[in-house]
């Protein structure tokens, strides 16, 4: 993690752009956009943006694919200092409609493959390429690409990052532009390759502005399946891919897996729920020691990182790795007192959001005081890295045996290849939603002794053993705590 850049980093990226000239920065379904013809996007959406009364103070909120007109029409919005949003897609069109309220949108731009997402809205609708509202793709065609001064000032809102809305209406984090270029801020690095298949409404879209600014290329692609990511990983050259868990081990276990060429690979980054040590070491064998390990969130950016050369021992797959150089990390016990090595984790750093739009009582619970209390607990272990516990609700206290401990258990036992820890919030039941493999069956009776012969019989007793064909996800690809729980309920 760097300090506050002098610059925004939209100013920065269009010196990178112009620099990179005929020089490919993206490629979506085979096809190549130069930083040039990026670049002229960038302008002549800007200055239509402008003409229809966007500046400085407004939101631009996109339900926007991946696609290169996507990202353009978000830096456009940042050139001329207006803030920018991609919607995250709640699966009720009244938790969309609830968010686009909450976030409060000058304008809301959609394109084809995502116009029938869109609820009623009480804002300006503009759409590239057929849709509603107007057509803000042939308002831009006739404008100039000529340089246009950036009007974005450090202080000015920059960007909100969706929740995954787990649990209700998704909440917006947000960040100025000194927060957002602290964020994205990134060494040069002309040689990467990254593959961008998670939703650009969470941390891909983060991705995407690091590799840019670094002079790398961003390979698009519209959503993740194993399949495809494979496919891509070898025909683009891949160097970087990020995941969350579930799709980390989708990858790994897929059965193409063995014969894709994986050579390109040189970090392969998962982040998002709580995994076992001994799926993480199947990972390394499966994918090659390119595993890397980090822990962070959308609020806070990445926290810390174990890169694939410190995965070299047992004891290194229980941790999230070293806190990255900048970042303050540390611990509250149960009693509110700090503590130097175990508690709930609170952040703070240079990138850290400043709070969630629109949602004070949020806000007020997670952002005290410059840090950010993510609701985690967790510990320094004897190297001093970063060990992740597991979520507070799901734990109880301190000391407790953890969901990561259970999920290790289970995902040991030859009928179970996938589990998932919840808790119920109502009778303190945790929840083990456990996948068998193809072809397989879950030993419930197997899942009960192993955890008693582990942690006992009381924490035996504890536990509801939920057997799935397939864990539920989210939108963002993470387990669905609400569907794990609503299925659990239905088998009582």
């Amino acid at each position: 993690m760097h300090g506050v850049p002098m610059t925004t980093y939209i100013e920065d990226l269009v010196e990178v752009l112009a620099q990179a000239g005929d020089r490919p920065v993206l490629r979506h379904e085979g096809t190549d956009t130069t930083g040039a013809a990026l670049l002229a996007e960038i302008r002549r959406t800007a200055r239509a943006l402008d003409g229809l009364g966007i500046g400085r103070g407004d939101l631009v909120a996109l339900l926007a694919p991946n696609t290169p007109e996507a990202l353009a029409v978000r830096y456009a919005a940042h050139l001329i200092g207006a803030a920018a949003c991609y919607l995250s897609v709640p699966p009720d069109p009244q938790r969309r409609a609830a968010m686009i309220a909450q976030f409060a949108p000058r304008l809301v731009v959609v394109f084809p493959e995502t116009a029938d997402l869109l609820p009623p809205v009480d804002a300006v609708v503009a759409s590239v390429g057929p849709g509603a509202g107007l057509r803000l793709d042939e308002l831009a065609a006739p404008e100039s690409d000529a340089p246009l001064e950036c009007r974005a000032r450090p202080a000015d809102l920059a960007v909100l990052i969706s929740s995954g809305g787990t649990t209700g209406v998704p909440k917006g984090s947000r960040r100025d532009f000194a927060r957002y270029s602290a964020m994205t801020a990134t060494p040069p690095d002309p040689a990467r390759r990254q593959l961008a298949n998670g939703k650009l409404a969470y941390l891909t879209q983060v991705l995407v502005d690091q590799t840019l600014l670094g002079g790398g290329l961003v390979v698009l692609q519209d959503h993740y399946e194993p399949e495809a990511t494979l496919a891509a990983v070898a025909r683009e050259r891949i160097t970087h891919l990020f995941l969350v868990e579930p799709q980390l081990f989708g990858l790994m276990d897929h059965p193409g897996v063995a014969a894709a060429d994986l050579s390109s690979l040189q970090a392969v980054t998962h982040i998002g729920a709580m995994a076992a040590p001994v799926l993480r070491q199947r990972a390394r064998r499966m994918l090659g020691p390119v595993v890397m390990h980090t822990y962070g969130a959308s609020e806070i950016g990445i926290v810390s990182a174990l890169p694939p050369a410190e995965h070299d021992r047992p004891s290194r797959f229980r941790c999230a790795g070293r806190i990255v150089p900048g970042v303050g990390v540390r611990f509250r016990a149960a009693d509110g007192t700090l503590d130097r090595r175990a508690g709930a984790i609170e952040v703070r750093s240079p990138a850290v959001a400043q709070g969630y739009t629109n949602r004070p009582v949020e806000e007020a619970e997670h952002f005290v005081d410059g840090w950010y209390r993510t609701g985690d607990y967790g510990c320094l272990d004897e190297e001093d890295m970063l060990r992740i516990l597991g979520r507070r609700s799901d734990i109880g206290e301190l000391g407790a045996v953890t969901p990561v401990q259970l999920q290790d258990t289970l995902c040991r036992l030859p009928s179970v290849r996938y589990a998932v820890l919840v808790a119920d919030p109502e009778t303190g039941v945790r929840i083990a939603a456990a996948q068998a493999w193809p072809g397989g069956a879950v030993d419930v009776a197997d899942c009960r002794a192993a955890v008693a012969a582990r942690y006992g019989e009381a924490v035996a007793a504890s536990l509801q053993v939920v057997p799935m064909v397939a864990i539920p996800l989210t939108e963002q690809g993470k387990p669905d705590r609400v569907a794990i729980r609503q299925s659990a309920a239905a088998r009582c």
